[in-house]
């Protein structure tokens, strides 16, 4: 991996400006879940019915991750991110206008298809431009501003819940995401005429082909494996984001707003997690084995929320924090980490889509899933589930990292 930006002001202003368009992501995906207890009392609906569009969203998501990869090594990054925020803030905005479940359910599955035209380019643009000191900077950067944009979500869908409604959370984010676009797109072309065919990389169509194929690589690198855990990963880490807000409200009878409120902390946790989870990578140096010491740390966590998740929102906050903070953790080591040792075969972006897709498998699980075991038997079985996951991907790490060493070192 080799800069391709040859100032200090460049390199500043591309980090900035990936850092941005993965704010607006979050912001305009997270939004409904975020609202997801005062859709459900405004519209009168059934749990199981209100986490279908979440649900719908995570699975669009995760496929369309397999087809914006394979696109994402072959056309410009610059327009297909440009793209996709544009469709993105337009399904934001119907939503906000026609507060009815029957057209939000399609419309957030499609914004679901349209937010995975954000990520695999994205990563190839960092690989791509950035050496391989420069690019680990960058993804701790981005993996913060996933997590500010988060905490903006649900402090801001609060403010908006209690001084207008919740349609506002999403035609705010809409209007902002349009600018973003248009900020993205001229950004990216000052770096094009400034920098001249040095900096080509960053927008510019695919025009060779590696001859690796990728099914060599999924058995090679140990890349089946790694999804089997980043499916783990994603049904605890978006399970605990989208049903904290409501299990605090069942459990402990806050209201909507307060519950909602609770559920930053996560995220702000995530910017500190995301920082120590960088330390460790940096001294263990495998990925495979750092995700197995966070998924046993998670189960553990996990084990002491069943014996004190009645004692007060308290000890369940900052047990659930700790949780999703070891998430958030593996989420930087096998989601942004891993795919740049792939760019020796031209398929960073390939192997982005495809480790991203595995998230939103577990993703789309844990919407449906907890939200039917939490009906049918109650927030003490989730919790249980939640530490055999996290068992589950301790396991697999661990059974997989000296094959997955012996890949990355050959790089």
């Amino acid at each position: 991996m080799k800069s391709v930006l040859a100032t200090r002001g460049q390199r500043n202003l591309f980090c900035f400006l990936c850092c941005l368009v993965y704010f607006m992501s979050y912001l305009t995906r997270m939004n409904y879940a975020a609202c997801l207890a005062e859709i459900q009392d405004s519209l009168s609906l059934a749990k199981s019915v209100v986490s279908i569009p979440v649900t719908g969203s995570f699975l669009t998501y995760g496929a369309g991750q397999l087809l914006c990869g394979f696109l994402g090594d072959r056309f410009s990054p610059r327009k297909m991110i440009t793209a996709g925020l544009a469709a993105t803030c337009t399904c934001n905005l119907l939503v906000g206008l026609f507060p009815d479940i029957r057209l939000i359910i399609p419309v957030w599955c499609m914004n679901g298809l349209f937010q995975s035209m954000l990520w695999p380019p994205l990563v190839r643009i960092m690989a791509e431009t950035l050496d391989e000191k420069q690019y680990r900077k960058c993804c701790v950067q981005v993996s913060m501003a996933s997590s500010m944009g988060t905490v903006f979500v649900y402090l801001f869908v609060p403010l908006c819940i209690r001084f207008a409604n919740w349609r506002a959370a999403f035609l705010f984010p809409a209007f902002a995401g349009v600018l973003t676009a248009l900020v993205w797109f001229t950004g990216i072309g000052r770096l094009q005429a400034d920098g001249g065919n040095a900096v080509h990389a960053i927008h510019v169509e695919s025009a060779s082909e590696s001859s690796v194929r990728m099914s060599t690589l999924l058995l090679q690198a140990a890349l089946l494996p790694a999804m089997i855990a980043i499916i783990l990963h994603g049904i605890l880490r978006d399970g605990i984001t989208t049903w904290m807000p409501v299990y605090i409200s069942e459990t402990f009878g806050l209201s909507n707003s307060v519950s909602i409120l609770t559920a930053a902390v996560l995220p702000v946790f995530s910017i500190l997690s995301i920082y120590l989870a960088s330390a460790m990578l940096e001294r263990i140096r495998n990925e495979f084995s750092a995700s197995a010491l966070l998924f046993g740390a998670a189960a553990c966590c996990s084990a002491l929320l069943v014996f004190l998740y009645r004692h007060g929102p308290v000890p369940s906050v900052v047990l659930m924090t700790l949780t999703a903070g070891c998430m958030y953790g593996i989420n930087l080591f096998l989601i942004s980490r891993l795919p740049a040792h792939f760019s020796r075969f031209g398929k960073v972006a390939t192997v982005s889509g495809i480790l991203n897709a595995s998230t939103y498998v577990g993703s789309a699980l844990s919407a449906w899933l907890f939200g039917l075991i939490s009906d049918r038997f109650g927030w003490i079985a989730v919790i249980s589930m939640w530490i055999l996951i996290a068992l589950g991907g301790a396991l697999i790490c661990g059974a997989f990292f000296r094959r997955w060493s012996r890949f990355s070192r050959e790089g």
